[in-house]
């Protein structure tokens, strides 16, 4: 199936249209259908440190109960907005499968583990110049010592 809009997080997410591969098992239970599952799909983003484009692929597990509308006449399922109800005969997966994709994404996807990401002070990539230095910058309060010269000969 194709891919929903805003499947992911801001940094990672699928993006929309993707193909989506779903793997379902439906099941018949008293109170409705049992949906266990797992849906693999391709992910694009950036990492977080250096903004490097990440291209990764996922896997994640749900399982869902969808209720039969008879069952929802109880008074208490009524108020219940967490139950998932089937809807003439049909089910819904995109809010199921929105919150296992989100729930299995990093909350801060990184290019690599030990990303150093880039220096504070000229934006350069640190994994391309690991030895990547800069002079240690002067206090302002004594940069005007600079400018005197020691005579030699003292």
């Amino acid at each position: 199936m194709p891919a929903p809009a805003d499947l992911g997080i801001e940094v990672l997410s699928v993006p929309e249209g993707a193909p989506v591969e779903l793997d379902l098992r439906l099941e018949a239970v008293m109170e409705g259908v049992l949906v266990t599952g797992t849906a693999s799909a391709v992910l694009e983003g950036e990492c977080v440190r250096c903004l490097e484009p990440i291209h990764d692929e996922l896997e994640v597990r749900f399982q869902e109960l969808f209720v039969y509308d008879d069952i929802r006449d109880s008074e208490g399922a009524e108020e219940d907005d967490e139950v998932s109800m089937l809807q003439d005969d049909l089910l819904d997966l995109e809010t199921v499968l929105r919150d296992a994709v989100v729930l299995a994404l990093p909350f801060q996807p990184l290019c690599q583990d030990d990303c150093p990401g880039l220096c504070p002070e000229c934006g350069v990539r640190l994994i391309d110049e690991p030895d990547h230095t800069h002079e240690a910058a002067i206090d302002p309060r004594w940069a005007a010592l600079t400018e005197l010269k020691q005579d030699p000969t003292d």
